[in-house]
C-alpha cells in the first residue's frame, strides 16, 4: 500500500469499511473496531489520521503499532490475521494501516474480567452484537440449508411484519405468548433460512422480511 493509495482511503471518510484513529490511546477500546470490521465486512483501521480524514500522521509511530499489536494479541480471540502497512509522511511523522479480511473465524470477542463482548460494524460505528448477532456469524461461517417450518409462531410472526414491518425478539416474545430463548432461536433461524433480515442496532435489534 501506497501514500497516494491511503490518502485516497481517507478522503472517502470513515464507513462500513474504514475507521480512523489519531493515535492508538486506550488501545483496550481500539480493538473493538478491530472486532467489528472482521465480524463485518472486512476493511481498515488507520492510525495517523484525523477524523475529518486529513493523513496528518503520528509521530513515532512504531510506538503506536507496537501498542495495538499487544492489544491485538491480548484482548481478541480467537487469534486475528491482519496486514500492516507503516508508512512515513515525513522524517518525524507516519501513518499504520492495519487491513483486515471477513474472518472465517468469527465471531471474534473481546475477553476481559472473564466476560466475553463482540462487535459488529453498522455504518460508520462499531456496535456491541447481541446474543442473535453472535449465533447468525457463528453459523453464518458454514452457509447450509435451513428448514423453514411454518406453525403457529411464524404465522403470528409473518403477520405482524405485514402489519408493521419490524419486530424485535422482545415483541416477538410477547405477540406470540411464547419463551423470549425460543423467540430468538425461530428469528435466528430465520435470518439463516434467508428469510428475514437482522438490522442490529445499539439497544435492541429488529427484524425484517427479505425482499
Amino acid at each position: 500500500m501506497t501514500l497516494q493509495e491511503v490518502k485516497s482511503l481517507a478522503a472517502k471518510g470513515e464507513g462500513l469499511k474504514i475507521e480512523f484513529k489519531k493515535k492508538a490511546a486506550f488501545p483496550e477500546k481500539i480493538v473493538r473496531e478491530f472486532i467489528a470490521l472482521a465480524n463485518t465486512a472486512g476493511g481498515v483501521v488507520m492510525i495517523g489520521v484525523d477524523d475529518d480524514g486529513t493523513v496528518s500522521g503520528q509521530r513515532f509511530i512504531e510506538e503506536e503499532v507496537y501498542v495495538m499489536e499487544k492489544a491485538i494479541k491480548e484482548l481478541i480471540f480467537p487469534a486475528l490475521h491482519y496486514e500492516l502497512f507503516v508508512l512515513p509522511i515525513n522524517s518525524k511523522k507516519g501513518v499504520a494501516v492495519f487491513k483486515l479480511e471477513q474472518s472465517q473465524n468469527r465471531p471474534h470477542y473481546l475477553k476481559i474480567d472473564k466476560k466475553r463482548q463482540s462487535f459488529i460494524r453498522v455504518a460508520d460505528r462499531s456496535v456491541q452484537a447481541s446474543i442473535e448477532v453472535w449465533e447468525i456469524l457463528k453459523k453464518s461461517k458454514n452457509p447450509r440449508d435451513v428448514v423453514f417450518t411454518y406453525g403457529r409462531k411464524e404465522e403470528i410472526l409473518l403477520k405482524s411484519l405485514e402489519e408493521k414491518q419490524r419486530i424485535s425478539v422482545r415483541e416477538f416474545s410477547k405477540i406470540a405468548k411464547i419463551p423470549k430463548f425460543l423467540a430468538s432461536k425461530t428469528l435466528v433461524r430465520l435470518v439463516l433460512a434467508n428469510v428475514l433480515l437482522i438490522h442490529p442496532q445499539e439497544s435492541d435489534d429488529y427484524f425484517t422480511l427479505k425482499e
